[in-house]
């Protein structure tokens, strides 16, 4: 196979250039892209893999025209010039490089808080206009000071860690922050409303959603401590600018230090010109070390997905280690076979799907082969369904989906698969493994054993197990010239329900199938393919 290819179209260093094609991918360094829609769009049809920072806008016109492309990098950790959903759709992983630059933009909100606190920019400003203004600039200790900590993911941590080492108090307002992860970083977790009580300086650490957007707004500043100091290093639009504004007018607050803004680049502002207000031009993540660090490491990130299958740090997917990635490969073909032979034998509205991983296969990393089931489920109905777009495609489908794991020996087989798909006229499961080979097989249908190899054309009967039933569909296949490569057979019982699955050369034409469909024994005949 020819060797993937990958297109830079922001600046990152040679190191990471160096990285694909020590790897062995065919690589691209075109910077000037960025900022050229047309000459970029015209283009990324070549390529495989899309590195970037944050001038690339990869926008739903530009997927259009990506059908190669497989994974979209940002080195750095927004993504806001990313159109996820549309990368989504098409089964495009967007990687982000969350804790590249995690450090880097820790110290900067101290820097801030630091320069807040003692009026540094314009004590500058003034002694160098050769102003000797020695008592106009009073700042204040933050030794002994609360620190409120919106949001303690990673960077929030390690602020509140460099923090307590300047001997600050840090509480911190987090839903998802668990007891005894505020306990192990030495924080108090508390309600906003407490945070907001309590705090000397507020530092925002939270992504831009719609539950953040302006978390802190007029009506929520106003329950702010009189004299707090604000820091935002993470979003624009987090804090209300025009409500800041005010408060920092009144003098309700003493003084901010924003790197972020609601428009971006930011020449013009309401928080511009306030003389209690320091702005820095989103410089966050902007030192060699970080810049060097995301841009390897979006590289690396990479290069393991298009040669190995491996998914770190992916927006849109589940991680898959490169040691779980070729463990995982039969298995994800093994539940996508699966369910496409559950999906072409359902024919009303699909209420749920439940995968069972029996055996050895549950102690894996089951929510790739969860997608790759519910893909091979919804795709005769839905052909553009991807692995990506699977899961979400599902829930806004009203479609249940649920995982069963039953860890240890429960069948002759090492691991199985077994997919139950519950549709409104009934439930329809199979159940399948990997063989030691790494070929998937199929090894029941409707409870009933069989051992089959799946082929890109298969017919599935269903069958009284009455004498004669396998000759006459042996005369039907040999008088229309259908070449049988392998013929499986299971019953429930003697006498009982029986199923045939033979692989054949060549699809089937609709008369031979209605022949088949006339054989006595028949209860239900369909052509499936894979």
């Amino acid at each position: 196979m020819p060797a993937p290819k990958v297109l830079i179209s922001d600046a990152l260093s040679d190191a990471a250039v160096q990285i694909f094609r020590d790897r062995g991918i065919d690589v691209d360094f075109r910077p000037e892209l960025g900022k050229d829609k047309d000459a970029f769009a015209a283009i990324i049809g070549d390529y495989d893999g899309l590195a970037i920072r944050s001038a690339t806008k990869v926008t739903q016109k530009v997927l259009d025209r990506a059908g190669r492309l497989r994974v979209i990098g940002r080195a750095g950790i927004g993504v806001d010039n990313v159109d996820v959903p549309a990368a989504t759709a098409r089964g495009v992983i967007v990687m982000n490089t969350p804790f590249g630059n995690s450090i880097t933009t820790a110290e900067h909100a101290i820097a801030m808080m630091f320069a807040l606190a003692r009026q540094i920019p314009q004590a500058d400003l003034s002694t160098q206009a050769g102003r000797w203004e020695k008592n106009r600039f009073m700042g204040v200790e933050l030794t002994g000071k609360t620190l409120g900590i919106i949001g303690c993911g990673n960077i929030g941590a390690i602020v509140a860690d460099r923090a307590i080492g300047l001997k600050l108090k840090v509480v911190a307002y987090d839903p998802y922050l668990s007891p005894e992860r505020a306990i192990e970083i030495g924080v108090e977790k508390v309600d906003l409303d407490v945070l907001l009580a309590r705090a000397d300086v507020i530092t925002l650490h939270v992504p831009m959603t719609e539950k953040t957007r302006n978390i802190l707004s007029s009506e929520s500043l106003a329950r702010t401590k009189p004299g707090v100091r604000i820091v935002n290093c993470a979003r624009g639009g987090l804090v209300d600018e025009v409500a800041l504004r005010a408060a920092l007018d009144s003098g309700h607050v003493a003084g901010a230090a924003f790197d972020v803004f609601v428009e971006e680049p930011a020449t013009e502002n309401p928080l511009f010109g306030h003389p209690n207000m320091i702005c820095t031009p989103h410089l966050g993540a902007a030192t060699s070390e970080a810049q060097e660090n995301v841009a390897l490491q979006v590289a690396e990130q990479m290069a393991d997905y298009l040669l190995q299958g491996a998914i770190t740090n992916a927006i849109n997917f589940p991680s898959i280690t490169a040691d779980e990635a070729p463990r995982l490969k039969p298995f994800v073909a093994l539940a996508d076979r699966l369910g496409s032979f559950l999906g072409q034998l359902t024919e009303a509205p699909i209420k749920g799907i439940r995968i069972t991983y029996e055996g050895a296969v549950a102690s894996m990393n089951t929510r790739a082969l969860t997608s790759a089931a519910v893909t091979g489920v919804l795709r005769p109905f839905l052909a553009d369904i991807n692995m990506v777009s699977a899961p979400i495609v599902a829930r806004e489908r009203g479609i249940v989906v649920e995982e069963v794991k039953r860890e240890g020996a429960v069948s002759d087989y090492e691991s199985v698969v077994r997919i139950t798909v519950d549709a409104e006229d009934m439930p329809r499961d199979a159940a399948g493994t990997v063989f030691h080979d790494g070929k998937p097989r199929i090894i029941e249908i409707r409870s009933i054993p069989i051992d089959a190899a799946f082929a890109p054309h298969m017919l599935y009967v269903r069958n009284h197990d009455k004498p004669g039933f396998i000759g006459r569909l042996g005369s039907v296949l040999g008088e229309a010239n259908v070449n049988v490569a392998t013929f499986s057979l299971g019953r429930e019982e003697e006498g009982g329900n029986a199923i045939c699955f033979c692989a054949i050369d060549a699809p089937i034409s609709e008369s031979v199938m209605a022949e088949i469909a006339a054989i006595p024994q028949v209860k239900r005949v369909r052509a499936v393919s894979f």
